[in-house]
């Protein structure tokens, strides 16, 4: 009886392509960019030197670095993918959540203190330490560019789903012009403010992210006395013949041997791909120690297990009051579930802040991606690669602010041919080219002594162009209604997420690889590494360079 007008009144509106009022919506939106700028400008008096730029000169405390980690992996796909996933497909949506967050224990274990001690800027510092500098930034680089494209596409299909939704924007100019307005308000966070502006902003995200989904929890909640069991009952009648399913594994992954295949392969990306994402691994290299960084993982491991454990109340909740058939039929697709929800529970001014914050979601991740390829391409192959060092910080930055140019246009166009994609899906894709280029490598550097600079390169660009191949013959890309280009048929790789193949393929790329290779080892340099990775002694001399 609570749902039934509920109900209505949200399909009514999405049915009309008009929920909320967009000039409430535009208004909030437009005093938190204010406000962050504001914030921007002052953390940007003190961006005196590269380490200030690309580092926020070291000086976050542990839980300030694990606020900020949480605002930069809480993205659009968390608030806005997640969600939708959940009221759409149920239990196989919410597994989505449970791999995003089981995956930060492999963060904390094993990469988070030693490279915070091994590395400078970027995670080539810690590839390259003991290997050829110049190849191994060069592959590193490119494999870091490749997985910030993909990520950066997320939240640009996010950006545009979502302001179809609240302007009721139905045309095609319409949504690219909103991704253009948002790749050009990334472009002035970072420039004006690198990386102490860019965490601010993902701090004070991350604070209005949790808040706003826990008030929604709340109120969910409160609208079935409190009862979980009521909600999901709720959610499986709004789900109509099929509502059952929602409870159930398999909706989403079960149907087949292959979608189940699919589905361990997303897992395997999940799981992996965040210890080697470097946007996350960057956020290391912020605080002074490597207690610091440890302390950030923690902070960020309760932060994101909090917020995921609401999507769980958001996703159903959606579904309840909502309804699966409206979801999907409103501008935004699955991506417009949260929104929806928080009209349905407290009309325009609720969905205006909600709106707000996944503005400020998307705004502060693609701020965060931003920067780290600017610094990728400006400090490994600008200043290592091509100038081979001979290269004065100035000049470093330089190229990172123009770089941070480029990289918004990239976006720009990237997110407007994405848009029609689940965003929690394409974050999935980077997860899966992080988990296949970069972590065999990392793991590879820190702990096997007869590494060289074969296998790494084997392994990364093994890796990466498995990957990328493997995506681009998927059904992701071709062969079906919602693929990236509908009318084509190349799909002849049969499962949505190449984990499966391709991470198994760069471990074992790069074990070839060194074995093959007649490059003598260097002990003494993983020796020196080794110390360094543990004791943190030396961490804040530049890396060795061959």
């Amino acid at each position: 009886m609570i749902t039934a007008p509920l109900h209505n009144a949200v399909s009514t509106a999405v049915a009309g392509t008009d929920v909320g009022n967009p000039i409430v919506n535009i208004s909030i939106f437009g005093a938190f960019v204010v406000v962050t700028l504001f914030i921007v400008i002052r953390a940007s008096r003190n961006n005196k030197t590269a380490a200030d730029f690309y580092a926020g000169g070291r000086s976050f405390t542990g839980g300030q670095n694990g606020t900020a980690i949480a605002g930069d992996y809480l993205s659009a796909a968390s608030f806005l993918g997640i969600a939708g996933a959940i009221a759409v497909n149920g239990y196989d949506g919410f597994l989505y959540s449970i791999g995003f967050l089981v995956a930060w224990l492999v963060a904390l274990l094993l990469v988070a203190e030693l490279l915070r001690n091994t590395g400078k800027f970027t995670m080539a510092d810690v590839l390259s330490f003991r290997l050829k500098q110049r190849p191994v930034r060069m592959a590193a680089a490119l494999a870091t560019l490749l997985v910030v494209f993909f990520y950066l596409l997320a939240q640009m299909a996010g950006a545009g789903g979502l302001v179809a939704l609240l302007l009721g924007v139905d045309t095609a100019v319409g949504k690219n012009l909103v991704i253009a307005i948002v790749g050009a308000l990334m472009i002035v966070y970072v420039l004006v403010g690198g990386m102490k502006g860019t965490t601010w902003v993902q701090i004070i995200k991350a604070v209005l992210l949790i808040v706003g989904a826990a008030v929604m929890t709340v109120w969910v909640l409160a609208k079935f006395g409190f009862s979980l069991s009521g909600l999901l009952d709720a959610a499986v009648a709004a789900g109509g013949e099929n509502g059952a399913a929602l409870l159930e594994p398999g909706k989403q992954y079960g149907a087949t041997a292959l979608s189940k295949l699919s589905f361990v392969s997303l897992a395997l990306a999940l799981v992996l791909g965040t210890a080697g994402l470097p946007h996350v691994l960057m956020r290391f290299y912020t605080v002074p120690t490597a207690k610091d960084a440890r302390k950030s993982v923690v902070w960020a491991i309760w932060l994101i297990g909090i917020f995921y454990l609401f999507t769980l109340v958001l996703g159903y909740g959606a579904g309840a009051l909502v309804g699966p058939d409206a979801i999907k039929a409103a501008p935004g697709g699955v991506n417009s579930a949260a929104p929806l929800l928080a009209f349905a529970l407290g009309g325009e001014v609720l969905l205006g802040i909600i709106a707000a914050v996944a503005f400020a979601t998307i705004l502060a991740v693609v701020a965060g991606l931003t920067i780290t390829a600017a610094a990728s391409f400006s400090h490994d192959i600008y200043a290592n690669v091509i100038k081979k060092g001979a290269v004065n910080p100035d000049g470093e930055v330089r190229v990172a602010r123009w770089t941070v140019v480029v990289i918004g246009a990239v976006a720009i166009v990237g997110g407007i041919f994405a848009q029609n994609q689940n965003i929690a899906f394409l974050v999935a894709l980077a997860f899966a080219v992080a988990a296949s280029a970069n972590l065999p490598t990392i793991l590879f550097s820190l702990f096997w002594k007869r590494f060289n600079t074969s296998g790494a390169l084997w392994s990364i660009y093994g890796g990466l162009i498995s990957c990328i191949v493997l995506i681009a013959l998927s059904p992701v890309v071709s062969g079906s209604e919602t693929a990236m280009f509908p009318n084509a048929d190349f799909d002849v790789f049969p499962l949505t997420n190449p984990g499966l193949v391709s991470i198994p393929l760069g471990f074992l790329l790069g074990i070839v690889g060194t074995l093959v290779s007649k490059e003598p080892p260097h002990p003494e340099k993983f020796a020196e590494m080794e110390v360094r990775s543990l004791t943190g002694a030396g961490a804040e001399r530049a890396t060795v360079r061959h």
